[in-house]
């Protein structure tokens, strides 16, 4: 299979890719703002079948173009897109800086949006879409203060993936969107200092993983909640 992680430099989406990269069968490419940790990932994988692409998803105007090459360079069929790419910044919502406001924005959605308009194309009958949300963004789930944007973003994403499964079922084109509880990563100790999460990266990565490959036989257009516990 031919598979993109957008957002696999770290945490989830590094465990997530180093999963797939374990089978010579699958060719993967991945994306990340840290230029070192993918160049790090890369050599960990030894079937020497993962591939990297450098950018930052909150400001592709000047990008998306170099991307689009890079890609359909690589691939002439994509069966599977993660978008597992995020970022959050906490804060009242008051006194949130309006930049920080529009990079979450930019990040958790509008980023994914794009990476789905390049893949969509190269995309044949059967392939899937997994966009990775989170339970802040999960309707009538507990909400956490300093989060409101953040959570915000995440909504338009699972959303965007409800409206998305319309839209491309005449492509045979499933898209599903996991809301993700607590997980222990960088991210999730940024929101909830001292907080232990119940659940590693490597354990949900093995999880999304399963779902990207099978869930589309079981679901579309759908938003499911995976919490062992939130927080």
């Amino acid at each position: 299979m031919n598979i993109i992680v957008n957002g696999g430099s770290r945490g989830i989406g590094r465990e997530v890719a180093l999963l797939f990269a374990a089978d010579r069968d699958n060719q993967i490419i991945v994306t990340g703002r840290n230029e070192q940790r993918l160049r790090k990932l890369q050599l960990e994988c030894t079937n020497e079948n993962l591939s990297v692409i450098q950018t930052d998803v909150s400001d592709l105007s000047g990008e998306i173009e170099v991307i689009k090459h890079q890609i359909y360079n690589r691939f002439s069929k994509v069966d599977i897109l993660i978008n597992l790419v995020g970022h959050l910044v906490k804060g009242d919502f008051l006194k949130l800086p309006e930049e920080d406001s529009r990079r979450m924005m930019d990040t958790n959605f509008f980023g994914p949006a794009a990476f789905i308009r390049l893949a969509t194309p190269l995309m044949p009958s059967g392939s899937h879409i997994v966009n990775i949300s989170s339970m802040g963004g999960f309707q009538g789930s507990p909400k956490y203060r300093g989060l409101s944007v953040y959570s915000a973003s995440k909504a338009a994403l699972s959303c965007l993936s409800e409206c998305l499964a319309g839209e491309f079922s005449e492509l045979g084109i499933s898209v599903n969107c996991l809301a993700l509880g607590s997980v222990q990563t960088e991210m999730f100790e940024n929101a909830f200092p001292g907080f232990n999460a119940q659940m590693g990266p490597e354990e949900i990565a093995r999880f999304i993983v399963w779902f990207a490959v099978n869930g589309h036989h079981f679901f579309n257009g759908k938003v499911l909640p995976v919490a062992a516990s939130n927080p």
